[in-house]
């Protein structure tokens, strides 16, 4: 145990302060302090010295410098088992400081102002702070170090309970806080720094912090542990800003496949209902209603909608609520829910129900992981304007089959390669994934139609990427399909166009590609 008799107060966040600073002085602490927090700690009548009057410095070059000083590093890094320190301490009438209480300049909101510019963004940047807090942390075995608000109140609990002392094991805690406070302020500022040059695209190191948001259930498999991360800043609409209203804790694949879901049904203006099962869209349906939706998506393939996962672009209502209520689903994620449908839902306690706000954008970098590295590469964000696509073929769609090519185009963007996507009506008839021949995909998309008693005549195909070969084309038309789209680009494009205008088929070139691995 080590006794607490002088501490150091710093905080730009001044929450949860005042608190902490009474409990302090109960114990008669002594308090340093700078300015605005000094000022804020005598205005509620508590004892503090400013760091100027305890350094006999001023602060200067407008607050740029305010602690830098032997007496406040001294204080800080002296070990109080190491006699030498001791007599170094007392030979330059330095006193021990005990406790450093410190917060960062807030960088991070600061540079997250659309306002914010670069020299506004450099005053941010704290640099007495983060050299404290390093300092009380290197001397962990003398010195306890606080850096979050939210962590005041099991401070104080600890002080407390140990009478004005706090032991080792603790101060060990503190210590790795404070450094990964520290670490996580640094990379924003080397992440802000380098994507001020635009031309830049990736910088030469990148450096992701991530915060636990929750442990899972359990892995990819029930044998492998798993935790939830989160970027710092999140942006609006994505996934990681869930909030769960109810159901059993979530696992690895829930959140896998929701990601999946959500993403995808992000995509559409009018109610649609995605069905996601094992990381691919099994079904997916636009509709007047999502009502219609939800049965939509269902029927395109009922088996692999079995334990699912839901995800809807609208407020779930009572009526789509009482149709899913029938069927097993894992996970549903909506923008918000009516009571009508949540009292429907509370009759199946387990169902997960997750809620996120609308929203379309997406990240600027997308990450893979491989063995002993990162594959880093920008968003799949392209959007396809269908009207000026090339129509290559002899026959030309109507307006009806555009609508279905647009939104059957969507839908493959978010399915496994090698991706076949039929569809009729804004809604999936047969979905092909994941396969190493894209015929096959065909194939698998037209039994599965097949399996659910789908027609799939006068149906409209998405592929991700270009066919190789007339086989799959010839297979699509088999089944009745009448309209095909596709990215172009293979050597054998003319021969594809010329088996399409043979089958009396519509093609329709985007010239751009959607591989999903």
């Amino acid at each position: 145990m080590s006794k607490i008799s002088r501490a150091l107060i710093s905080v730009s966040d001044k929450s949860n302060i005042l608190e902490l600073a009474k409990i302090l002085q109960d114990f008669n602490i002594e308090i340093i302090s700078t300015g605005g927090t000094a000022a804020l700690l005598k205005e509620n009548n508590i004892k503090v010295t400013e760091v100027s009057d305890y350094t006999q410095f001023p602060e200067m070059l407008d607050g740029r410098v305010k602690t830098l000083h032997s007496k406040i590093y001294g204080g800080i890094l002296a070990q109080k088992d190491n006699p030498k320190h001791i007599e170094t301490l007392e030979k330059n009438s330095i006193p021990q400081i005990d406790l450093v209480i410190v917060n960062l300049y807030p960088f991070e909101a600061t540079i997250n102002d659309p306002k914010c510019d670069l020299e506004l963004a450099i005053e941010n940047i704290d640099i007495g702070g983060p050299t404290m807090v390093r300092a009380a942390a290197k001397n962990y075995k003398s010195v306890a170090v606080l850096t979050d608000p939210s962590k005041y109140d099991n401070f104080s609990k600890e002080l407390i309970k140990n009478k004005g002392e706090i032991g080792e094991a603790y101060r060990f805690k503190l210590a790795q806080n404070a450094f990964s406070h520290t670490a996580h302020y640094d990379e924003a500022i080397n992440n802000y720094l380098s994507n001020t040059d635009k031309e830049i695209t990736f910088p030469k190191k990148l450096n992701q912090s991530l915060n636990k948001k929750m442990d899972m259930r359990y892995g990819e498999n029930p044998h492998q542990k798993a935790a939830f991360y989160i970027e710092p800043k999140v942006q609006n609409g994505a996934l990681a800003n869930f909030k769960q209203i109810q159901g059993k804790e979530l696992s690895f694949n829930n959140l896998n496949d929701s990601d999946t879901a959500w993403e995808c049904v992000k995509l559409f203006n009018e109610p649609t209902c995605v069905i996601v099962k094992h990381a691919n869209p099994c079904g997916v349906c636009s509709a007047k209603t999502l009502k219609i939706a939800y049965a939509g998506a269902f029927s395109t393939d009922p088996t692999s909608a079995f334990g699912g996962i839901i995800s809807i672009n609208k407020e779930m209502d009572s009526e789509t609520a009482e149709l899913i209520i029938n069927q097993f689903v894992e996970v549903i994620i909506a923008p918000s829910y009516s009571q009508a449908a949540l009292n429907i839902f509370k009759t199946k306690a387990n169902i997960r129900l997750l809620q996120v706000e609308i929203n379309t954008l997406k990240n600027n970098l997308d990450f893979k992981k491989i063995g002993g590295g990162w594959l880093v590469q920008t968003s799949d964000n392209h959007k396809l304007d269908i009207n000026k696509c090339k129509v290559v073929t002899k026959l030309k769609p109507n307006n009806e089959q555009l609508e279905d090519l647009n939104f059957a185009w969507e839908v493959a963007r978010h399915v496994k390669s090698n991706a076949i996507i039929f569809c009729k009506n804004k809604k999936t008839l047969g979905v092909g994934a994941g396969q190493m021949s894209r015929v096959d995909s065909t194939r698998i998309a037209a039994i599965k139609a097949k399996n659910s008693d789908i027609s799939l005549v006068d149906s409209v195909v998405s592929s991700d990427a270009f066919f190789p070969f007339r086989d799959g084309i010839d297979v699509l038309a088999s089944y009745g399909a009448k309209c095909v789209i596709q990215p172009g680009g293979s050597i054998k494009d003319d021969e594809i166009i010329e088996a399409a205008d043979e089958l009396g088929l519509i093609m329709v070139f985007t010239a751009i590609r959607h591989f999903k691995h």
